[in-house]
């Protein structure tokens, strides 16, 4: 008589288990491709975006999100129950969402340690941005603006638009001095628009009329706040000098004591940037303009590197605790593969700022770069960055920057 391997109890264990990873992974399957998400705000507006949700590697379930001609990693996917859970690890977020059906989705963005407010979200597969995306428009709109918004505070910030329209179809950045809104996404009907932004931050809506005489009247609609902004078309348009926003002391060597994510201190003194030029770069992982400058800098340190020249980043994080802060930078240090020294200065308080590197007298915004030569003077500030989704000004800000580590290295 055959022998049995297993009791019968455990055949039917092995088959309900098997059972469950089949369903497991038939709800994956069903998650697979692109789906529209928005956040619901007061008076019946919505934030859209877009998501698409693909495999990756052998097993892992990521989500990518879609603005205009940018595929954006927020991060992998996993599911529980009945809902997905999709950990935004960059910002400290997470969106967790309810699986109502194959073809909808609801739940909400938070921190990942659930502390302050949640914020509700609802996707649907395979549906437009704007629910008007299809209608045509007789409208058209130029390719570069002077702008000008005010803040929550009355403060008028001084902006270019720079948009691209096909058609119905509106793609567009906002460039500050500080940094630009990435790539937006949208529409144009009649003489109206609409474009929004989210990559895992915070979420922005763009609305504007455009006005007989060509100019734009419009908002920028946050979770939180609402800024305004009119715009005047100019082919030229550019920002203002930046000379005066950071200002250095450079009657003493610039230098600092901090320390990395291993918790080992941190100074310009040490063998590895002796006689050497330095890249200080004042961020936070928090900020959108400093992803797009670590993309930027860790391609360009790899290949610069043997020339003499090193990069040091200092984070400012959003909370001022040491074990907080190792888990951000690691983060960030694995999604964007950095090779360079990054150290934690504190929070993003300008005052702390100026506390942790005490050369500096006044800091505007993040990021700020600072060129020091190897006598630890302060060579050149640049603040704010351009980004790829800026065009003319990333390329200006490339070659504007390799002409400053070329100067550097021949002193």
């Amino acid at each position: 008589m055959k022998k049995k391997l297993f009791p019968k109890k455990w055949v039917i264990v092995f088959y309900f288990i098997a059972s469950c990873l089949n369903g497991f992974a038939q709800k994956q399957l069903e998650l697979l491709g692109q789906w529209r998400g928005s956040f619901p705000l007061n008076g019946g507006n919505e934030i859209p975006f877009n998501i698409e949700i693909v495999v990756s590697g052998k097993k892992d379930t990521s989500l990518y999100f879609i603005n205009g001609t940018d595929k954006y990693n927020g991060g992998k996917l996993f599911t529980k129950k009945d809902s997905i859970y999709i950990s935004l690890d960059q910002f400290d977020t997470e969106i967790v969402l309810a699986i109502i059906n194959d073809q909808t989705l609801s739940g909400f963005w938070r921190k990942q340690n659930g502390a302050g407010n949640s914020f509700p979200i609802h996707a649907e597969k395979n549906k437009p941005r704007f629910s008007t995306f299809n209608n045509l428009s007789n409208s058209t709109i130029g390719n570069s603006y002077s702008v000008e918004f005010t803040n929550d505070a009355g403060k008028k910030i001084p902006s270019v638009g720079l948009f691209k329209q096909e058609g119905n179809r509106l793609f567009a950045t906002f460039l500050r001095i500080s940094g630009d809104t990435r790539y937006t996404e949208g529409i144009i009907e009649g003489n109206e628009f609409k474009l929004s932004m989210f990559i895992g931050g915070g979420p922005l809506l763009f609305v504007g009329k455009i006005n007989k005489d060509g100019s734009i009247n419009g908002e920028q609609i946050g979770l939180k706040s609402i800024q305004t902004f009119t715009a005047i078309k100019n082919d030229t348009a550019h920002l203002p000098a930046t000379n005066n926003l950071t200002i250095v002391n450079n009657d003493k060597p610039f230098n600092f004591l901090l320390q990395n994510a291993l918790g080992k201190k941190i100074s310009l003194d040490d063998d590895r940037y002796k006689n050497k030029p330095v890249i200080v770069t004042i961020g936070g992982t928090w900020c959108l303009n400093c992803a797009d400058e670590a993309m930027f800098l860790a391609p360009w340190y790899r290949k610069n590197q043997s020339r003499g020249i090193e990069i040091i980043t200092v984070q400012f994080e959003v909370v001022d605790d040491f074990v907080y802060a190792q888990k951000t930078m690691n983060r960030f240090k694995q999604k964007f593969n950095i090779p360079y020294e990054m150290v934690f200065g504190g929070t993003t308080d300008n005052a702390k700022v100026l506390a942790a590197l005490p050369a500096l007298e006044k800091f505007y915004s993040f990021p700020t770069t600072l060129f020091i030569d190897k006598n630890r003077k302060v060579f050149k500030i640049h603040t704010g960055f351009s980004g790829p989704a800026t065009g003319k000004f990333y390329t200006e800000f490339i070659r504007e920057f390799n002409q400053t580590v070329d100067e550097l290295l021949k002193q």
